[in-house]
């Protein structure tokens, strides 16, 4: 190599190092002023997220897949490959110095983009969002403390809700619940619908993508999930389909910049309350009643507990136990490369990691929280119809 193109070549390199090293920094001030500060992740959340997220979840939108998912298989097989082959032209360029220096100096550039990439999306699409003042905090829930009679009333009023409903959607021949809902549109339009009272959920959705590795998804026991490298909501389309509805809602509130897990959960199920579609109002009843009911068993009786069990109609008894049956087949099934049982522990210690990473101090228990949400909204309605 000439003298000039080494001088040009290590002008290059110094370039992108910098460039490097600038973009990491942001990224760590941005990631200090978010904790340091509710009002700059306030801010940012509604005025700088929403500007480059929804052009950018645009343009995923045209893909007819997720690439969220081509992503994790191109890592997936694409890192133990490249590894391979840094190792095998190492040993093939033993001899050539240089040669060896040129390739380290590659490898290290390309995997050095690729971590910027992921702090990068990771700071802007995750981190700093969790810094944001709560849910309820934004608009204005009184966050009271509920006693154990009051959520008992909750429970009742989405037996109600849920038991209704159930007599009006499809069914096979089985008697289980039959999807007819066209899951995207319906989807974007509740969400949309819902930012008349929520200004945060205005703006464009992104087309909510199934995963074709979709049994991967059921080993983990997860039924969604946000790429923020993508900024794509992707669902599991091989699970009971009475979970779609709720679920892909859910996958859409964090496109909107509402991360946290219970706050998610709250949004879906106010997206399918609005829907204005019975199969989304089942979904969405039916998952909130579980959470809720879930929290009687903890709070309540077991005469009560056993009450709002026996009030169940038959139909949400059927579709409850189908979704249950669904799980236990995916455990039992030898479908998968890797064992449902290790591929669900990983998982698990993985999203309990990542939560709390990110101050969600209770972990994936922070799902129920979700409940909180729902008899501050329940008794708020009961105020205003009073």
């Amino acid at each position: 190599m000439s003298l000039e193109k080494m001088k040009s070549s290590m002008r290059i390199r110094r370039k992108q190092t910098k460039v490097i090293i600038i973009i990491l920094l942001i990224c760590a001030v941005l990631n200090i002023a978010a904790r340091c500060s509710q009002t700059f992740s306030l801010f940012y959340m509604k005025k700088l997220f929403p500007v480059f997220t929804e052009g950018f979840a645009w343009l995923t939108s045209k893909l007819p897949f997720s690439l969220g998912e081509v992503l994790i298989i191109i890592a997936v097989i694409g890192v133990p490959l490249s590894i391979a082959a840094f190792v095998l032209l190492m040993i093939i360029k033993r001899k050539n110095k240089e040669a060896k220096r040129s390739i380290r100096r590659v490898y290290g550039y390309v995997y050095a983009w690729i971590f910027v990439y992921i702090i990068l999306t990771e700071t802007l699409n995750c981190f700093i969002l969790y810094q944001t003042p709560s849910f309820a905090e934004m608009y204005g829930y009184p966050q009271e403390k509920y006693t154990a009679g009051q959520l008992e009333q909750l429970a009742d009023y989405l037996i109600a809700e849920t038991n209704a409903v159930s007599k009006r959607v499809e069914r096979d021949a089985e008697g289980k619940f039959r999807l007819t809902a066209d899951l995207d549109e319906t989807a974007k339009n509740a969400m949309t619908k819902l930012g008349d009272d929520y200004p945060q959920l205005r703006g464009y959705y992104a087309t909510p993508k199934a995963v074709k590795n979709s049994f991967f998804m059921s080993q983990q026991y997860l039924m969604g999930i946000y790429f923020p490298f993508t900024m794509e909501a992707n669902y599991n389309d091989e699970m009971y389909s009475l979970n779609l509805p709720d679920t892909i809602c859910h996958e859409l509130a964090h496109t909107k910049g509402f991360i946290r897990e219970d706050e998610a959960n709250f949004i879906g199920f106010l997206a399918c309350h609005v829907s204005g579609n019975d199969d989304y109002r089942y979904s969405g009843y039916l998952r909130a009643l579980k959470y809720v009911i879930s929290m009687c068993e903890e709070n309540s009786s077991e005469e009560t507990v056993a009450r709002l069990y026996n009030s169940l109609a038959d139909e949400v008894r059927t579709d409850w136990n189908g979704n249950v049956d669904y799980w236990q087949e995916v455990q039992e099934s030898d479908r998968g490369i890797i064992k449902s049982e290790t591929v669900a522990e990983v998982s698990d210690k993985a999203m309990e990691a990542s939560l709390k990473i990110n101050g969600v101090e209770d972990g994936k228990k922070s799902y129920g929280r979700m409940v909180d949400l729902l008899l501050d909204w329940y008794f708020v309605m009961e105020a205003e119809n009073t």
